[in-house]
């Protein structure tokens, strides 16, 4: 574990460039999790862009029911609370995009402050040299007054060592103090996530998939390399993920073709567990 220091809302707020992310911040020393209480905050109707950030986390979570590990200090917990009605015809594609352009905000904010290379692996796992240094988690409700919220829960590994991680993660995490030594201050780091994250759904909001599917897709290791899908009803498909579709789900060849047929139908994959295969 390197020394890091810490959070602070005012070092936050020096170097805090955005218009309306992280107007509010919510600093805790430790929370069972960012998103829980994120969203008890989002029901009580609290402001648009506020942010939550804790030190550590006793039941982070991550995507798929996983745990998310939280030690204190070293890292990165926030999420953030969206509050803006989209207009019907827009919802679904803004849904299903938030996870992968906030990857790509966190990946471009990590590059920011630091000399790493950062890919994604889909649909928002952040990856520094084929290892998690990082994840997205999204989550919707309603408020008060029936109002619909988003919440984006955002965890990066940022200045812990090999060392410092649970055995069985000793082989798949990495952060940015393991691939370059180098500690990174998080306030700084937050500061720009939350920049790269307000211009990334302006974008989404104002022009569309477009640019951000180009800049998502030219960031994401996951397109062009064999693929071990596994879908929530438990069903394996193995094959080449040629590509992202228009709502943001991924496009896999299978290897087997169908008995009839001499190539293999694409699949369209919204939700699965994706795993790399090494050739």
């Amino acid at each position: 574990m390197q020394p890091s220091p810490p959070l602070t809302r005012d070092t936050i707020y020096s170097t805090l460039a955005t218009t309306w992310v992280g107007r509010r911040i919510e600093l805790f020393d430790c929370l069972p999790s960012t998103n829980r209480e994120a969203v008890q905050l989002a029901q009580a109707d609290v402001e648009h862009g506020t942010v939550v950030v804790a030190e550590s986390q006793t039941a982070g979570r991550g995507r798929l029911s996983r745990t998310w590990f939280s030690p204190p200090g070293i890292n990165l917990y926030c999420s953030i609370i969206l509050r803006t009605a989209r207009p019907p015809e827009r919802l679904t594609e803004w849904l299903s995009w938030l996870p992968l352009v906030s990857a790509l905000a966190a990946a471009e904010a990590i590059e920011q402050v630091s000399p790493v290379r950062v890919s994604v692996k889909w649909p928002n796992d952040l990856l520094i040299s084929e290892r998690k240094a990082g994840g997205i988690l999204c989550e919707s409700g309603t408020g008060a007054r029936s109002d619909p919220f988003q919440i984006i829960g955002i965890g990066l590994n940022v200045n812990g060592d090999e060392d410092d991680w649970p055995i069985d993660l000793r082989g798949s995490a990495t952060s940015i103090w393991q691939e370059r030594k180098m500690v990174v201050d998080r306030n700084r780091l937050l500061a720009q996530l939350l920049l790269e994250l307000e211009h990334c759904l302006d974008e989404l909001a104002t022009h569309g998939t477009n640019r951000l599917a180009l800049a998502y897709h030219q960031r994401c290791s996951t397109i062009g390399i064999t693929v071990r899908a596994t879908l929530a009803s438990g069903e394996v498909i193995v094959g080449l993920a040629e590509g992202i579709s228009q709502d943001g789900s991924l496009r896999i060849r299978p290897q087997t073709a169908h008995p009839h047929s001499e190539t293999s139908e694409i699949v369209t994959v919204r939700v699965a567990d994706i795993i790399h295969v090494r050739t």
